[in-house]
This record gives C-alpha cells, structure tokens and sequence, in this order.
C-alpha cells in the first residue's frame, strides 16, 4: 500500500512531481512519477536488515574470537575496509600472528544499500593516484584467486557540460601520461556511444578510463579478512576500545571493553567514529572528522542493463550512476551537504545510525539523474538509502603517525571511496609499520597538516556542509574554502582588510593573497571580507594587481604580512640544542650568533621532512622559521628525536609574533629611520638577525632576508606591539612609495628566482642533490646527520631527476591557458618529469614552470641526470593538450632592476656554480 505523503514525512518538495490518484486504493496508482512503480513504507523508513541480508561471510567463521589476546605488536580498531585492509598487507609481510583486528559490531557490517563500490584510478594528484592503484591491483588479484570482491571492469565516463570542465579533463589527459593511468577524450557521441541510456544534448564532451570499474566492499573486506585469518590474525568482534594507553609518548597498550593489550602500534581505522577514538587518548589525537547525510538511489531490474554498463559521472550535476546486479544505483555530492549527528554523539547500535531518506534534500540531484536519464522516469524504484559519510576538512584522506603520540597511527577520512582507497592506504600503513616510511610520498594527505583548529566539532559542522560538493566541483587553481574562515588572523588583519586585502587562508590563518581598493567597503563604509577566487584556467582577473605589487617589491618598497610562517624557538641549558640540531640539520648550525641557516631536515633517503631558516639568536638558543604548512608536522618531527630528560625545549610561538616582511631597494633606508641599530651592511649584513626597536616598539626579532630573494627584512614583531609597528613603517615608507603586498606576488618572486618551496616543490623523498642545494649539505660535520649516508651514495650514482626552471616560449598569457601546476614537461619529444609551481613571470614577461625531469629509457627505467642532458635537450610543456616550446635554466637568474645591489645578487636559491661542478656531475662507480 502506498502510504500517505504525510505519513512519508519531508517529501514535498522531493516528490513535488508525485499525483496521489487515490490514498485508498491498493494498487496505488501514480501519474506523471519520477520513477514509477509500487512504494513501500520500508522505503522511507529506517532499514531494517533480516539475518544475514547485510553481509558477505561466506567461508568466514560465524563467531571470532570475543577476548582479544594480551599482548600483540599491531592493534587496529576497525573491522570495516580500511582496518582489514591494513590487517591484510601486515598479515603479507608476517606479521599476522602479532596484529589483532578489534571491531565493536561484527566484521563488514556493511549494509548492501550503503555503497556505491567505484573503484576509479584517476586522483587528484599522483600519490593518491599511486594508492588507487594498488588498490585496483589488490582487487584484481584477490578476483583472479576467486574471492569475492564483486569487481568488474566496466570503464568510467566522465561528463562536462562546460569549456571549463573539458579544459579540466585536458589537463587530466596530459597528468595521466606520467601517472600512468590509460584515459581518453571523447566526444558528446563517443559518450552516447558507450552509454546509451543517457541525453546528450547538453554534453560538449567526455573523459573515457576503460580500466575502470565497480567492486563490492562488503564482499572486499571479507576476503581480506579471510586471506589474513589463514595467516595468522586476531580477530576479536563486539568488542570495543576504550583507552589508547601512551607511555613516554609512545603507544604501550589499548584497553578493551574485554581486556587490555599490550602492544607497540595502535591503528585507529574507526571511519566516522575515528574523531571520538582519537579523544580516547591522553593527549587526545586530534582526527578531524564531521559525518554527512549521503544518498544511494536504488531501481529495481532494468532488463538490458548488461555488466558492461559504465560508471556515469556526471560532475557538473554532481551525480553518478552506475549498474548493480541489473539495476541502477544512484548518487551525488550536493554543493550543500547535510551534516548528520550535529551533537557530535553517533549512535553505537547499527538500528540507532539508521537515517531517515530526506527527499527534500536529495530533490536537486534527482532532477539532475532525470536530466541525464530521461527514460529513467518510467523505472520502478526499490529505496532511497540515507548513509552517512565521514569527510575531513579539506577534503582529502588522513594517513600517517600521529604528531601527539608515536607509533599511533591513522587511517580514516575515505569520503565515499573507500574501496578505491583501502588497498594502497592499507600498503603505505604497513610500509610505516615494518619498515619506517612509506613508498609513497604522503605529505599532502598526512594527518600532521591539521591543527586543534581543525578538530573543533562547530568548524567541522560548519566545513562539511562545503565539503561533499568539492568531490565533483571544477578544480580551478587557488581553491578556497567559504567556511571556517576569521578563524585566525594576525593583530594587523583589520588594517589589511582596510587596505583592500582578498584573503586566502592557510592552516586557518587570514592573509592576503592581493589587495584590491575597489569596491572594498560595503555601502555604510566598512571594509568588507572577501575571499581570493580564480575561476579560470587562463589569465585571472587579479593579474594587474599582482604586477603592480611585484613591481613596487622590486623596485621601491613591497610590504607582506608573513605571520603565517611556522615559528619554534629552541633552546637548551648547555649545547644540547646545537647537538641535536646538528644531527637533525645537513647544514652546519654551529655557527655566530646572529647567523641564519637556511637547512633541511632529512629522513634516512635523504628526502625533505622539513625546509627551513634557522637563526641563532644565543648561544643555545635558535628561531627556527618553516612553511606554514609545517606547524604541526615539524614540531612532530623534532619531538621524535629528541634527547631523553628534557634537556631541550621546544616551544611553538607562531602566534605569539606578527611577522611583517618588507622588501625592495629602499627597505633599509626607510628602516634606519625607525631605529637606532646601524642596518649598514658591515653591521648588519645579509642571512643575519639582530634583536630591534622600531618606533617604540623593543623585542623585535629582525632578519635580513626576504624568502624571495629581495632585499629586505622581516620582522618579527611582539603581537602586542604589531599594530604601532605597522603603522610607522606605512607612515615612513609614504616617500619611498611603499604599498602592500600579496601571497601571490611573494609566489612570482620566488618562482622568477628558482626558489624551491617544501610541500610545492620539496617532498619527502626529494633530495638537496635533485633540487640543486647540495652546497647546504655539509657532509665534514663532526656530527652525522639524518639521511647523510643515502646523500653520499647519491652523489656517488648521480641523481635519477633533477629541479629546472622553464620559460615557456610563444605563449599568450591574454589569449592561451595558462600553467597551474602538474602539466608534463617533453624533452626531444618525449615525457621526462612534470612541473611543480609556475607563475607569470613580470620581468621574463612569460610563464614560468619549476619542476623536475629524467632521464627514461624506453623502458621506463631511470637513467642518470646530469647538466649536459638537461641542457642539450629541446623542452615542451604540455598545457591541457597543446604543447608549448620551453627554455631550461639550471641556476637562479639575474634579473635587471634600476636598483642592483650586491648583496641581492649574490644570493643564489638554486645551486651554485662555484660548486656544482663537483656535485651535479654523473660520476660512475669505479
């Protein structure tokens, strides 16, 4: 019987369309219905599963174990995907017999209306690619043994209804060269062609990945499960964590509601409960999280449907479909998701989470499945499942050990692709686990880039509402997020907005990206806030502002708020904080005080953990300045290495200094007028500090650097006294024509000099030698340090890639696209690296791309790079399809100014050419 639309609750609108012919009748007769066909209560309802309706357990027992044992190396909470994923790849490597599986319901509780199952290999950026891609391979291997893991291959077409959507898949096309990952553009035809069910007519294109396809997670995760209980794994289920026990900030047991294990590892793979596990710690792991209301549409049979029916994403209307077992299943990514358990409290019972369907808020996405699939209108309906989905603020997945407790680690955070995730996250965990470090690089998903900020339940409320949306939403360049923002800000904010500041915002910090007077105050005369937006992939519409403001940085007197910076101070009693810094640091830190050091933290491969300044301001006790991005996972870093008994003290302060950056030929002219230290360069020369007082203001910390290589200082100002220092450098710098400056002029400078930034340039597994800083590596310390030994032996081999400049020749920045990042760079012809940052050029007057080529065989292996096979190549950068002839620089350039000054030019970012001879050519083994 059909029940009334009363009965049915918030449908109104969602089922707008519905005409009750008769409440009474039992045949339920519906006209002009979306899908058509009988409804039953059930399908509004919370589900309600039967026995055995939920889970894919063949072969596996029928009870586990319910007491955990007493000891184990590996403990992971979570019996879901993730968790025996990870059981699975430590039960490969032997370790099965150690680890135990704790789940607090039963293994794969997984209701079978609750998952898409789409398994694509085309990721936003390269690891992620790397880790979809193990999955697939673990997949396609548990199928070619005969597991269940309901996997077809059935292709993937991705819609665009716009130019700017196709410009997105060129440059996705031109990525997947160098990912890997076999795709094609289509036509509108192509896509009807490949799927006929769906209306063209708005279609101006498509991206074809035949190697894609669908899986079952449910199925998945059992024969994960099945495969690592034949070698050895634990598995307690109804059995719950309630304390994650640390002893020197080590993991050293958990404790269950039915017992506690001693173990060395914890890994908290708990889905959306993994914030509320996170709290179950002293110190609390901080495992940003917010649950949303996500929505499968379920049809029932559509004879012909076939198992070759691909996946449909169609992004501008944020939906897709695909077939299932003869059916269609639905969904979509709205671009104002629904938070789900607001309270922060989700219900522990399986019955409890069930969330009722809201048709009201599904309504925009199931006008866009009927624009799509017109004839899906005369389709019977089987449900529409509300599920909720765990996402993190940013959007992207958390992986890595803890910064508050070692040896704990995180797996969460998987959106709605878990399945395409598992595999690989499930790999890079137990790399972590049995041998240290992972084989991808996984900084931009580590879960050290969050701060406290980010786990604060009404941020995370506030951001998810916005975050589902960005899974499908065009990515242009310099995306920024509309919530969560006025979060942090430096003393000075109010006055920069005042000034005309659009805003970026970067570990919830305010600062301005460029500063535009026009229409910067609303109609009472208060300075608005707005946001930096570039929605475009050619010339943006803040280029006149960003040359204006390079300009004044060049050749009279830029001024950038640099309170963002990561700031630690370091101190010991003795020369303990030289000793560790020395082991921790390729570069000689032992050096005068007022020096400053520009360093790299290395790992054991020589790769960068952290890119850094150093200034010694006494004899034990040194400022280390990092990249924003840095704050929480440098700090990680240190603590980890640190010498037992407190005898180092570590201390955060990027709050407690403003850091104002100001630079151009007439910095220290204007400054000597501030203060009463001599600035002249015999007294106060370049890569120095001294301690200031600038107006009446005393305390300050001053270094004679700029970070892009300008003449300059940047300040580092008590916040107390921030805004009087502010105002007099303005007063004072009116004569020199001083102005502010953006994050996006700082970003050209850098780039026109070739410098290397960490996070954009720098990673993990890039080293001094492939990035041109070897003459900051200074091997004769008497102090070894971290990664010195992997350093040598690359010198010895030669380097496998190497850091270039390229200027990109006929080109119209008015007319052609520009590059963003990310595009792949040809030499003679063929593929040899991709760029990392680029910017326009003002000086050059064209582009500029920062990346890395090799030297491939015609196999795939890597050869040695050396100068003269960089320099004696013809280079192409490939910009959305079309590639551009480009000029390689291997050294900083000279860049003509009205201004020169020795100092300026005699600091070079990128390799020296005094030195280099000796160390950037192949020397092989003898």
């Amino acid at each position: 019987m059909l029940p009334s639309i009363l009965a049915v609750g918030n449908v109104s609108r969602g089922l707008n369309r519905l005409k009750l012919i008769s409440q009474t009748n039992h045949a339920a007769k519906i006209a002009n219905l979306p899908f058509a066909g009988s409804l039953k209560a059930s399908d509004y309802l919370p589900y309600s599963t039967t026995a055995g309706s939920d889970r894919w357990d063949d072969g596996l027992p029928s009870e586990f174990s319910n007491t955990p044992p007493k000891d184990a190396r590996v403990v992971i909470c979570g019996g879901g995907i993730m968790g025996a994923a990870v059981a699975h790849q430590l039960a490969q490597r032997g370790w099965g017999q150690h680890t135990v599986l704790i789940e607090r319901g039963r293994i794969g509780e997984g209701n079978p209306w609750h998952f898409s199952g789409l398994l694509g290999e085309l990721k936003p950026t390269h690891s992620q690619v790397l880790l979809a891609q193990t999955s697939l391979e673990l997949i396609r291997d548990l199928h070619a043994k005969g597991l269940p893991t309901g996997w077809k291959q059935t292709g993937s077409l991705n819609l665009a209804r716009t130019r700017d959507r196709m410009t997105m898949f060129r440059r996705m096309k031109s990525q997947s060269v160098a990912w890997n990952v076999e795709c094609e553009i289509v036509s509108p035809e192509k896509c009807k062609e490949l799927c006929p069910l769906i209306d063209i007519s708005d279609v101006v294109g498509g991206l074809w990945i035949p190697n894609d396809g669908v899986g079952n997670p449910n199925a998945f995760c059992h024969s994960l499960v099945q495969e690592s209980l034949e070698k050895g794994l634990t598995v307690a289920e109804n059995c719950s964590v309630l304390r994650v026990i640390q002893k020197n900030g080590r993991v050293k047991a958990v404790e269950t509601s039915k017992g506690t294990v001693e173990c060395v590892y914890f890994v908290n793979c708990a889905g959306f409960w993994a914030r509320q596990v996170g709290q179950m710690s002293e110190p609390y792991v901080k495992v940003p999280l917010h649950a949303a209301e996500h929505y499968y549409l379920h049809t029932k049979s559509i004879p012909g449907l076939g198992d070759t029916f691909p996946v449909v994403r169609d992004l501008d209307g944020h939906i897709y479909f695909r077939e299932n077992d003869g059916c269609i299943l639905a969904g979509g990514f709205e671009t104002k998701a629904k938070p789900a358990y607001e309270d922060g409290e989700i219900p522990v019972s399986t019955a409890e989470r069930k969330l009722l369907p809201d048709w009201d808020h599904f309504h925009p996405l199931l006008e866009e499945l009927l624009r799509r699939c017109p004839s899906l209108k005369d389709v019977a309906l089987e449900r529409l499942s509300n599920c909720p989905e765990a996402f993190s603020p940013d959007c992207k997945w958390i992986i890595g050990e803890a910064p508050e407790i070692q040896n704990y680690l995180v797996a969460a955070g998987m959106k709605t692709v878990g399945m395409s995730a598992a595999g690989g996250v499930g790999r890079a965990i137990a790399d972590i686990i049995t041998q240290g470090y992972s084989t991808v690089d996984l900084h931009e998903l580590d879960i050290s880039r969050f701060l406290g900020l980010h786990n604060n339940r009404k941020f995370l409320r506030d951001r998810v509402r916005e975050v589902p949306g960005l899974h499908y939403d065009l990515n242009y360049p310099f995306h920024e997020f509309r919530t969560g923002r006025n979060l942090r800000m430096s003393p000075i904010f109010p006055a920069l907005k005042e000034a005309g500041a659009v805003f970026s915002q970067v570990m919830g910090y305010e600062r301005p990206a460029w500063f535009d007077k026009k229409h910067s105050h609303d109609d009472k005369g208060s300075p608005k806030f707005r946001i930096a937006t570039t929605n475009g992939f050619g010339k943006p519409h803040w280029f006149e502002h960003v040359q204006s403001e390079y300009e004044n940085c060049r050749e009279r007197i830029g001024m950038s708020d640099y309170s963002t910076f990561t700031k630690i101070d370091l101190w010991s009693k003795g020369n303990e904080v030289v000793d560790l810094l020395q082991y921790l640091c390729s570069n000689d830190v032992d050096q005068p005080v007022g020096s400053i050091i520009h360093t790299g933290m290395h790992n054991r491969h020589g790769g960068y953990e952290n890119d850094c300044s150093l200034a010694r301001l006494s004899e034990n006790h040194y400022m280390m300045i990092a990249p924003t991005v840095q704050q929480a996972r440098c700090k990680a870093w240190i603590e980890r290495h640190l010498p037992p008994g407190g005898r180092v003290s570590v201390s955060d302060v990027t709050s407690m200094y403003t850091a104002i950056c100001i630079m151009g030929p007439f910095t220290r002219i204007m400054l000597s007028e501030l203060t009463d230290t001599d600035l002249s360069p015999k007294s106060f020369p370049f890569f120095t500090c001294k301690e200031l007082d600038v107006g009446l203001a005393n305390g300050i910390r001053a270094l004679n650097l700029t970070h892009t290589g300008e003449l300059g200082y940047v300040l580092y100002i008590p916040n107390e006294f921030a805004l009087h220092v502010y105002t007099k450098l303005m007063e004072a710098g009116q004569k020199y024509g001083i102005r502010h400056c953006g994050y996006y002029a700082m970003r050209t400078l850098r780039v026109e000099k070739f410098f290397a930034f960490w996070g954009q340039d720098l990673d993990t597994f890039t080293t001094p030698l492939e990035c041109g800083r070897m003459w900051r590596v200074k091997f004769d310390k008497k102090v070894d340090f971290i990664g010195k030994e992997a350093l040598l032996q690359q010198r010895e081999k030669g380097v496998e890639r190497m850091y270039i400049q390229l200027l990109i020749n006929d080109h119209d920045p008015d007319l052609d696209l520009w590059s963003w990042g990310g595009e792949p760079i040809y030499r003679d012809g063929r593929y040899c690296g991709q760029t990392t940052t680029t910017a326009y050029g003002f000086t050059f007057k064209k582009q500029i791309c920062l990346g890395f080529v090799k030297n491939l065989h015609p196999s795939g292996r890597a050869l040695p790079v050396t100068n003269d096979y960089v320099l004696s190549g013809d280079y192409e950068v490939e910009i959305a399809g079309i590639r551009y002839p480009a000029k390689a620089n291997l050294h900083s350039p000279n860049l003509p100014t009205k201004y020169p000054d020795q100092e300026r030019e005699a600091y070079k970012a990128t390799r020296d050419k005094m030195e280099e001879s000796n160390l950037l050519a192949y020397r092989p083994n003898k």
